[in-house]
Parts: C-alpha cells; structure tokens; sequence
C-alpha cells in the first residue's frame, strides 16, 4: 500500500499555540504532529488564525448564466461588473467537528461548500500574474446561510448567524496545494455526496479573484477571502451531519443541532 502524501500545515489545535505546525494527510483527513499521527476526528479544533472573512457572491459560470435575465431586469440592468462581496463576522467562525445550531426561526441551511483563501501580506492592485504571490495557504470552509433569494446584496440575518462559517480544519501552503484551479469540491449531507462542483467552473479564478477585489480595497494579512458558493446549495436539517471536501485538502465536519439543546 503506498504512504500517504503528506503536506505541511498550520494547525489550530485546541490546547496548543496556533497556529501550530504540523503535516497533513489530505486523502485520509489525518494529521501528523510532533511526530506523531492522528486521525482529525480524534483531536480538538479551533477555527485557523483569521482577521476577516469575506465571501464573493456570483462567482460561478454556470450560477450567473442562469441569472443573465434577472440581472438585466430594472434597476441593475447588467450583470455585475465587479466582484459582489459580503463579510463573515467573527460571531459565525467555528472549527472542525463543533456543533452548528440551527436557528429557531430556520426550518434547514443551505450548506455552502468553499475554498478559502488566506493572505500573507497585505494585498492592493495586486496584477493577475502575481497574485498567488500574496497568498499564505488554503482552507476549507463551510460558508453557510438560512435559505433566501436576495442575490445581489447577501443579507447578514440571512448568512451571519452565530456559527454560520466553518473553517479548517487546517491551512495547506500555497506552494503545496497544486492546480489550484481545477480542485473538485463536494458537500454531504450525512455521508452522502449532493453537490460536486470545481474550481475550473470559476466566473473569476483565484488569481482574477484577488486581483479585481484588491482593485478597490486592501486584503490584509490574515484576511482570508473565500471563492463563493454554487448554485443548488444542498440543505440540511438539526441531526444532520454535513461535510465540505476539497481535493488535496482534505475534509471539514460538523453536526446541526436544534436551538435551545443542551449541545448548544
């Protein structure tokens, strides 16, 4: 049997100073720390270091294909030109395996599988060509929201309810994450496999992505700016288990539970 492909990361390991390095095991979501492997599943996490989440909104070709006749409708009448933000404040941030708890004016979530970007400097008017250069490492995250149809401003009530952006449980380096555009991506609801899309289905790649954000605002060391999430968003109820995957990532868990349990 061939020995698994490891990758250096930061950790935030609950108990230790974070970040913590450590090596990773993508393929079968384990660790290796201090010389010693573990299972994720078995250790306590904290979300990633992190100063502030943005998410884009519209970022898939396929998503706004579908979107073309509203986007031309009174009062924007074109599509966006710009990249269509919003921000993930640190009420919603959790780590890998902690419980989500769904709000009691929310009958199920949208689950919102997405890569993170985290950024090592500070990023402004940053050229397509040298973009990746700002770029500390990657995350999985978990960008989730109440169901609604707002598209062109994401409404906080609806997407920054306490616990409602899980990252981790790690960041890969850069320059160990290859092909970052064309990473496959999925999210499970209770083990099971309902949605699977790519980073080639990007409207704006990573390296567009950062370059058009930083054209009208500074990405500052820490930030991390996530890619958006596709059309179709499976929905998932209190008692689920929900996943995001990412190809050389590795995987991101967590469990809903209702308002007002004793978990929560």
């Amino acid at each position: 049997m061939p020995t698994p492909i490891t990758l250096p990361a930061l950790l935030a390991l609950r108990g230790r100073p974070r970040p913590y390095p450590g090596r990773v095991e993508p393929a079968t979501n384990a660790v290796v720390v201090d010389g010693r492997r573990h299972a994720a599943a078995d250790l306590d996490w904290d979300p990633p270091e992190v100063r502030c989440v943005y998410g884009a909104a519209l970022n898939y070709r396929e998503q706004r294909h579908e979107l073309d006749a509203l986007f031309r409708q009174p009062p924007h009448l074109v599509p966006p030109v710009a990249p269509v933000l919003y921000i993930k404040p640190r009420n919603t941030w959790l780590g890998h395996r902690a419980a989500i708890t769904v709000p009691e004016d929310a009958d199920e979530l949208e689950v919102g599988a997405t890569l993170g970007i985290l950024f090592a400097r500070a990023t402004k008017c940053v050229p397509v060509e040298a973009a990746l250069e700002t770029v500390a490492g990657y995350t999985l995250v978990n960008d989730l929201s109440i169901p609604h149809t707002s598209l062109f401003r994401p409404p906080l009530r609806f997407n920054a309810r306490d616990g409602f952006c899980v990252l981790g449980p790690w960041v890969i380096a850069r320059d160990a994450l290859a092909a970052v555009d064309a990473l496959t991506i999925r999210a499970s609801v209770n083990d099971e496999v309902r949605q699977t899309v790519s980073t080639a289905d990007l409207h704006r790649n990573v390296a567009r992505l950062i370059a058009d954000v930083s054209e009208f605002m500074t990405l500052g060391p820490g930030d991390l700016l996530t890619i958006g999430v596709p059309a179709g968003a499976p929905r998932a109820r209190a008692g689920d288990r929900i996943a995001v995957a990412i190809e050389g990532l590795g995987c991101l868990e967590n469990e809903l539970i209702a308002a007002g349990s004793r978990a929560s």
